[in-house]
């Protein structure tokens, strides 16, 4: 005998003490699967045979049966389970997280069980015992199916339980083996002219078929109220049979075939139309579409979860803890959504918005609501556009996420609310067919959870795997972030910490370009890039064409187009009319050198540095170092003056010395600042695209990014031109010019380069981790003056400073690196808001870790 088994069920064994239900779990289950009662009274009080410990133990086995259910793991319980009362919190586990219950009944005679028992340790009682659960056992069999088990497997004998073989299989709803490319189809209501006009946009043919193989989807609800349900339903039947065609009930779907299978219905809504539509067809085809019609429907399962789990159809969209589960309450949520049991003042049901607080990682696709236009909220979208009021019939193709649209020949039926505005009657959709479809951040219905950013997190990243942010490191970057930061919808993307140099061994310095080749040598990595690093502050910009794209993309408020950050995410200017006034600048030169258009986008994320060093750090200058410069003037002046006048030459030499390092330290910083009045003086340098419409740009290069960005600086004295050197690190006279030019512009006041691997990812393939610095900066000598102190340079200090150690700030560059891509890719792949705020979230909470500074 075969059982095919639901690979997502509650198994319960029944069987009187002694009739092999352990043995039988250990042949057909994983240990990991099955809670035995026995052995948690062993692990409640290290007795199995121990009766008193039985409440204890059942406790802690409906508990874990519990947590297993909530992760969707098939759970097999080994006890008696002979008694109702013992089932039916076992039933409830069930029903509450909608995992199917299979009854295995193992029925041996009483004779083999206590014959069994009496061999075992501990089972010392007597036949009465056995006597009761057989009887227990024969009474509870014809009541299994009743208490509510779907199914009931009766292996009576011991031959029969021998015999039999278990077989896992999906739930109906899991199809995840099942691929794309997919079309979804919103709700067609009989609109049988609008679905072939449609259909032929897509390049479907009559019959539903594709020549590139595509398959189509229905979200349901293919009557009612339309001119032609019964053509609508017969295609869609015919496709699904062919295998060209996938689909889900509808609400009206459902009631349709209840109607035709002579069951009590309120005959409104639509359902008139599609009972005298199928009325006026000759009575053999009359009979044969209902007969068809009804076994169709009854066929469909309440939600299709697909594409290794990365789609989930369901007519009124699904939670994430429903999906791939089965139950009455699944389907009636699938069917319906979410109801309140109340209606509003046009009596229609009140519904819970479920996709507002939907954070799962399926994309859902549903309908049931008619809107205006489909658009995404976080992982989820409608696709009921309203075809049979007068709006559109709407498909979304995967994988493009594009949306594809027909407008409605006629308005078939009046919605009690109107669907548009006049002056948004125009038909959102152009006339190639297909654009992105729209995904729409917090104040057009994202909200982000607290739940989802405290305490500890692991974030999955492609580049760096799992990174752990800690609990104490998510407290500090909530504190920052909810009081400081800008509005988490404009936060795709934080740059990442740089880790310096090796060390050099060179008398006289503590980083030098050598080192930086030597590195990415030894790592495989000869093509390098030596950028100038700007001694300015890390500004993050992003910049849209205008406020309609600013709003549609980031859901930007009035007056918003952008916005300029900090590195730690906080906006830069202290008011929005400095920040659009530096975008408007920048968003002339993008329009002049024609970005906009070559990069096919209407915004962009720049990485760049914003200059002078001042124009954000002045309270750093007069609070940290102007003090100590100033400090250290006047009191080792005043100190070599008397020395002097005390003849102390040696005293009076070393302090010049440290004088002379002081003043040196005040001029190192001094460079790096001159006067701004607001705009006045500002001068952006951008050196990287991070980011457009569909796409990141990492795929260029960096001498790409640097000659595309050059164009700016060449339209407006506002952007500056990064300098750059080409180097083939295995090539010693190419280091030795990089070498030289580092010696030179360092002295001139540069504040050192930034060495990276000519592609902006190090990595050999798409799928390999990161283990290679992106870059590492090489800072020069006088500018380290400033970071380390004035008398750095001094050799006893250089020796002790040669000694500090750069794995902690490596680790800590690539885990940000890492995150950072991640959370570019998500922003451009349009995930939704949580999932790419928690990127910027955790690079900010790393920030935190205990790493000197100073490196």
């Amino acid at each position: 005998m075969q059982i095919d088994l639901p690979d997502f069920a509650l198994v319960v064994l029944v069987g009187a003490s002694g009739s092999g239900k352990s043995t039988f779990a250990g042949k057909h289950f994983l240990p990991t699967e099955v809670l035995s009662s026995d052995y948690l009274r062993g692990v409640v009080c290290d007795d199995e045979g121990s009766l008193e410990a039985t409440g204890d133990a059942f406790a802690a086995l409906h508990y874990l049966a519990g947590i297993r259910l909530k992760r969707r793991k098939l759970t097999v319980i080994d006890a008696t389970n002979v008694q109702e009362h013992a089932r039916k919190p076992l039933l409830a586990l069930a029903h509450q997280y909608h995992a199917v219950p299979v009854a295995i009944v193992l029925d041996v005679p009483e004779k083999t069980c206590y014959a069994r028992n009496q061999a075992r340790p501990n089972r010392d009682f007597g036949p009465h015992v056995v006597q009761r659960h057989s009887r227990e056992l024969k009474r509870s069999l014809k009541f299994l199916k009743k208490e509510g088990f779907r199914y009931v497997f009766h292996l009576d004998g011991e031959e029969a339980i021998a015999a039999t073989e278990l077989a896992r299989v999906p739930l109906w709803t899991d199809r995840r083996t099942e691929h794309g490319p997919f079309d979804f189809i919103g709700d067609v209501h009989g609109c049988y002219d609008e679905l072939q006009a449609l259909l032929g946009k897509l390049g479907y043919d009559e019959a539903g078929g594709h020549p590139e193989n595509r398959r189509l989807v229905f979200v349901g609800d293919l009557v009612d109220r339309g001119p032609k349900s019964v053509e609508v339903a017969s295609f869609v039947m015919e496709a699904v049979a062919a295998g060209r065609a996938l689909c889900v009930p509808g609400n009206h779907d459902d009631k349709l075939k209840r109607a035709l299978e002579g069951k009590k219905v309120t005959v409104n809504h639509g359902l008139e139309q599609s009972l005298e539509q199928i009325d006026a067809l000759p009575e053999a085809e009359r009979e044969a579409f209902k007969a068809r019609f009804i076994a169709f429907v009854e066929s469909l399962v309440s939600h299709l979860w697909l594409e290794d789990g990365a789609l989930c159809v369901a007519h009124a969209g699904i939670r994430e803890d429903l999906i791939g589960r089965a139950s009455r309450a699944v389907r009636e949520f699938c069917l319906y959504g979410d109801p309140t049991g109340e209606r509003d003042e046009r009596g229609l049901p009140i519904r819970r918005d479920w996709a507002a607080d939907y954070s799962g990682k399926t994309n859902v696709i549903y309908g049931h609501t008619p809107i205006e236009r489909a658009q995404w909220r976080g992982n989820t979208i409608n696709l009921d556009t309203g075809c049979v009021f007068g709006g559109q019939l709407t498909a979304l193709r995967w994988p493009e996420r594009t949306i594809v649209g027909v407008e409605a020949k006629a308005s078939y039926a009046e919605h009690p609310q109107p669907l548009r505005e006049a002056e948004a009657a125009k038909s959102p959709f152009p006339s190639d067919g297909g654009a992105p479809a729209p995904r729409e951040y917090p104040g057009v219905g994202e909200r982000l959870n607290l739940a989802d950013f405290v305490g500890r997190r692991i974030i999955e990243t492609r580049l760096g795997g799992n990174i752990t942010v800690n609990d104490g490191n998510a407290a500090a970057a909530l504190e920052v972030i909810s009081r400081f930061a800008a509005h988490p919808r404009w936060l795709a993307y934080l740059p990442p910490t740089m880790s310096p140099v090796e060390t050099s061994k060179t008398e006289g310095y503590l980083e030098r370009p050598e080192e930086a080749c030597a590195y990415f040598v030894k790592n495989g990595f000869t093509e390098l890039i030596a950028q100038e690093k700007h001694m300015g502050s890390r500004a993050v910009v992003v910049v849209c064409r205008d406020q309609a794209a600013a709003q549609r993309r980031f859901g930007a408020e009035s007056g918003e187009t952008g916005v300029i950050l900090t590195r730690t995410g906080r906006p830069f200017f202290d008011t929005q009319e400095q920040t659009e006034a530096l975008l408007s600048e920048l968003r002339a030169a993008l329009t002049e050198t024609g970005l906009w258009d070559e990069l096919k986008t209407d915004w962009v994320i720049l990485d760049s540095e914003l200059l002078p060093w001042n124009a954000k750090a002045q309270g750093l200058l007069r609070g940290q170092y102007a003090p100590v410069g100033a400090a250290g003037r006047v009191a080792l002046s005043t100190a070599r003056e008397l020395a002097e006048k005390a003849n102390l030459p040696e005293l009076a030499q070393r302090l010049q010395e440290r004088e002379s390092c002081v003043g040196a330290y005040q001029e190192a910083y001094g460079r790096y600042c001159w006067s701004v009045s607001g705009l006045s003086g500002v001068k952006l340098a951008p050196f990287q695209i991070l980011a457009v419409e569909g796409r990141t740009l990492l795929e260029q290069d960096h001498l790409w990014h640097m000659q595309t960005l050059a164009r700016l600086a060449a339209v407006s004295e506002r952007f500056v031109a990064t300098q750059y050197q080409l180097v083939q690190a295995d090539n010693a006279e190419q280091v030795k010019e990089l070498s030289a030019w580092w010696d030179k512009k360092t002295e001139e006041g540069m504040e050192g380069i930034v060495v990276k691997t000519r592609e902006s990812i190090p990595v050999r393939n798409s799928v390999a981790s990161l283990r290679v610095q992106p870059a590492v900066k090489v800072r020069g000598r006088e500018y380290l003056r400033i970071i380390y102190g004035p008398e750095y340079t001094d050799p006893a200090h250089l020796s002790r400073l040669r000694e500090r150690g750069l794995s902690g700030k490596r680790s800590l560059a690539l885990r940000e690196f890492s995150l950072g891509i991640e959370g570019l890719e998500r922003f451009v792949r349009r995930e939704p808001l949580r999932r790419v705020h928690e990127c910027a979230f955790a690079t900010l909470a790393l920030e935190s870790e205990p790493v000197d500074p100073r490196l």
